[in-house]
């Protein structure tokens, strides 16, 4: 990390506010909480994907999530979802960025499970551009070695 140095650091006049010109490392580490905790772990153990259903609305969400988006109940019912689904729609990532878990070119979905209401974000792979279509049916493949990372899901594959 660079140092503070009077030639990184600039007082703004007339103010007690000072700039320091250069990257800061900051650790920080966050938790998926009860709910995605329970969702990520279910994946890394057993490899269900697991969603969160709203008794009032008959909704069901994956990932799970604690609170209905619609009613606002509370979501402690837990179902297993299946792991082959429909692809709603796609887009390919074709420059590299830092988040980016694999090179590109990457297609990104969205994924409509069977059983449930919401879609889920994730890769699709094993499957040529030319394809590709709205509507056609897919399988998550899970990844062998699974650390709680809802990149324990590897990608969806074609069916």
């Amino acid at each position: 990390m660079a140092e503070l140095t009077a030639d990184r650091v600039e007082r703004l006049k007339d103010a007690d506010v000072f700039i320091y010109h250069g990257k800061i490392y900051i650790p920080a580490s966050y938790t998926a909480g009860a709910v995605g905790s329970r969702f990520l772990i279910e994946m890394r153990d057993n490899k269900k994907i697991m969603g969160t259903r709203c008794v009032a609305c008959d909704l069901v969400y994956v990932p799970a999530r604690s609170v209905c988006k619609h009613c606002f109940a509370q979501l402690d019912k837990w179902v297993e979802v299946s792991d082959r689904g429909t692809l709603q729609t796609y887009t390919v990532a074709g420059q590299a960025n830092g988040v980016q878990p694999v090179d590109p070119p990457i297609i990104y979905g969205v994924v409509l499970l069977d059983g449930a209401s919401t879609g889920l974000v994730h890769m699709i792979s094993g499957v040529d551009f030319e394809k590709l279509a709205v509507g056609m049916r897919v399988k998550a493949v899970f990844a062998e070695k699974r650390v709680g990372s809802i990149l324990d899901i590897k990608y969806f594959a074609p069916l």
